[in-house]
C-alpha cells in the first residue's frame, strides 16, 4: 500500500486518534494544529474524520516538521488511540492491528468489532509474523497506508511499555525487505529487547 493514500475514500479515522498528531510533543503543537485544519480535519467540529485528509495532513508535517515528527506522533497513538487490554509484549505488539481498526470506520461502521473479534478489511494490518520469547525477537509487517516512521513510533512505544524489565529495545527497518519509502506495498520491523 503506498504512503499517504487511501485505500478506500470511506474510511474515517476517530478524533481520539487524530488527537495524537496534536498531542505528540508540546513543542510546534499549533503548527501541526494548523496542518490539520488546513487539511479539513478540525477536532473540535467532528468525532470522525476522512482518512485521506488525516494522511493529507501527515505528508504536509513530514514535507515541513520532518520524519522525526511522524516517529513521535506514532509514539503517542498507544497513549491518545483506543487500545484493547494487555498483558505482556506479544499481546502489545498484536493488539497494535486490533487497535488500527478499532480506530478506523468506513461507511459509519467500525472496521472491529470486539462483542466478536470480527474485523472487516479496508485499510491494511500490522502483522506480527514473528515472536521469539527466548531470542527476545520479532518481526512486523507493516502493509498500510500510513508514514514508515509513524509505525517505528507506535512499534516503539508498544515494545518499551510491555518489555522486560531491564532490557533494551530495538526497533530496525528492514531494508532487505521491500519498503514503502522506496514504493514497495509494506515495511518490515525488526524488534528485539
Amino acid at each position: 500500500m503506498a504512503q499517504f493514500i487511501a485505500q478506500n475514500s470511506n474510511v474515517e479515522v476517530n478524533k481520539q486518534t487524530v488527537l495524537s498528531i496534536v498531542n505528540s510533543m508540546e513543542k510546534s503543537k499549533d503548527v501541526r494544529l494548523d496542518i490539520l485544519i488546513r487539511n479539513g480535519i478540525n477536532p473540535e467540529e467532528k468525532e470522525w474524520f476522512n482518512q485521506q485528509k488525516w494522511l493529507n495532513a501527515f505528508k504536509d508535517i513530514s514535507d515541513k516538521l520532518g520524519q522525526m515528527n511522524l516517529f513521535l506522533i506514532g509514539k503517542a497513538i498507544i497513549d491518545n488511540a483506543q487500545f484493547p487490554p494487555i498483558n505482556n509484549l506479544e499481546e502489545g505488539l498484536r493488539s497494535i492491528d486490533v487497535a488500527y481498526h478499532m480506530n478506523h470506520r468506513i461507511n459509519g461502521k467500525p472496521m472491529f468489532d470486539p462483542t466478536n473479534g470480527k474485523m472487516t478489511e479496508g485499510i491494511g494490518h500490522y502483522k506480527l509474523t514473528e515472536y521469539n520469547e527466548k531470542n527476545r525477537m520479532a518481526v512486523m509487517v507493516c502493509n498500510n497506508p500510513y508514514p514508515s516512521k509513524f509505525d517505528e513510533g507506535i512499534i516503539v512505544q508498544v515494545v518499551r511499555k510491555f518489555k522486560p524489565m531491564g532490557s533494551r529495545e530495538s526497533v530496525t527497518l528492514d531494508i532487505t525487505k521491500e519498503t514503502r519509502t522506496q514504493g514497495g506495498e509494506s515495511c518490515t520491523f525488526i524488534i528485539k529487547w
